[in-house]
């Protein structure tokens, strides 16, 4: 399997997977968001010369199905086959994806500059996380399928910096912006399952989270040099205890001694470390990891903004450094890289995942878009007013039309 990259005289480049464009975009050069229906051909684009307005997409097609304006900037879009939800500062609007209809909006959230949330892209479930507070790193857990908050999750001491869903939306990964603790928790529970120590020395920015497909391992980035991978698997007390090797016996006296330290110091020792880890050939730059199946290998894939995606072969059994593989250049134009946002490089990455995650010994075709997925769209909206209003359909617009988004009409 091959892919091939190249950005246009805009600054927006176009990934090529089986010599069929996945995104390619001219109308619009200075795109900040852009999210994709998994591998279908619906993709959400907002630019900066129009932050309040999202664009709905068939790319295949060149053609817009609809466009929503709102409020205030958009800092995010989120989207499964259910629910399409758009993240503003104080604000969330939680959209029926088959027709675009407004079923919700959550108003007065705490503040969130970054538009930080997490969709789980498991339809049965729909959880959105979003955070509960802008001065403690607490979690709201809202079912955006049954519009009603789940629970709180008291997360961090310091507001939230990174979010992420697994693939089936019962684990929920967390970090702080000091980043140096990164904690598991079981949705819709939300209890704590695993906490993981990143580092010690000094607080750092993460920049991303990520789970494996099969939720056995979990990556996180940051604006240092090395990603870490963490192993999410249950250590069983009575092995310990059956155990009769010294470091089970020293195992058990850190164990007793760790009850009478402080908490922040008996925390520490209970905290695993990274499993594996990667060293990145930069420092600085924007980056965005994910775990990926390759020929039915695991690999960690980095995509950073000087323009170049970095592969590396991970050992599922005994961890330790990740090596290299593959280096591959997406961004050709000197200096372009730079101005490509981490939404971007997220796109870019989440699209080679699916590829490398779908493939096999033949080619798959691109999935297609059924009724049931994506429903006749709406014609421009705005939802201006609905911030200080009750949560209500936006119109009486009604719709005709089928998945063919050419022969979509508003009567």
């Amino acid at each position: 399997n091959t892919f091939r990259t190249h950005s246009n005289e805009n600054g927006v480049f176009n990934t090529f997977l089986f010599d069929s464009c996945v995104f390619s975009q001219a109308e619009c050069p200075d795109i900040y968001i852009v999210e994709r229906l998994f591998s279908s051909s619906l993709v959400v684009v907002v630019s900066l010369s129009m932050p309040r307005r999202m664009n709905v997409y068939h790319f295949k097609k060149g053609t817009e199905i609809c466009n929503y304006s709102y409020s205030n900037n958009i800092l995010s879009v989120r989207l499964n086959r259910q629910r399409l939800v758009v993240c503003l500062e104080e604000s969330i609007y939680i959209h029926n994806i088959r027709d675009m209809k407004l079923l919700k909006t959550l108003l007065n959230t705490p503040v969130n500059p970054s538009g930080l949330c997490a969709l789980s892209v498991n339809q049965s479930n729909s959880y959105l996380a979003y955070p509960g507070s802008a001065t403690m790193g607490e979690i709201t857990i809202y079912d955006a399928n049954n519009l009603s908050t789940v629970t709180l999750i008291q997360a961090h001491d310091s507001p939230l910096a990174a979010l992420t869903f697994n693939a089936s939306g019962s684990k929920l990964a967390s970090a702080s912006e000091k980043g140096t603790v990164i904690r598991v928790f079981s949705i819709p529970e939300g209890l704590k399952l695993f906490e993981f120590r990143r580092g010690m020395k000094r607080y750092v920015s993460i920049s991303s989270l990520s789970f494996s497909a099969d939720a056995q391992f979990l990556c996180a980035s940051s604006n240092t040099e090395t990603v870490h991978i963490f192993k999410l698997e249950q250590h069983s007390p009575s092995q310990d205890e059956e155990s009769p090797t010294w470091s089970a016996y020293v195992g058990k006296m850190f164990t007793a001694a760790s009850t009478y330290l402080p908490t922040h110091v008996s925390d520490m020792m209970h905290q695993d470390r990274a499993f594996a880890t990667v060293r990145l050939n930069m420092f600085g730059l924007k980056n965005i990891c994910a775990l990926a199946t390759i020929q039915k290998l695991p690999r960690l894939l980095a995509a950073s903004s000087d323009g170049f995606l970095y592969i590396y072969n991970v050992d599922p059994q005994d961890g330790g450094e990740c090596v290299l593989v593959q280096k591959h250049r997406y961004v050709f134009e000197a200096g372009l890289a730079q101005v490509l946002g981490s939404r971007l490089l997220r796109l870019f990455l989440l699209s080679l995942c699916r590829l490398f995650e779908t493939s096999g010994e033949q080619d798959e075709p691109e999935e297609e878009e059924s009724p049931e997925d994506v429903g006749p769209q709406p014609a421009s909206q705005s939802y201006a007013a609905t911030v200080a209003l009750p949560s209500t359909p936006p119109s009486s617009t009604t719709l005709i039309g089928n998945q063919d988004y050419n022969n979509v009409q508003a009567t």
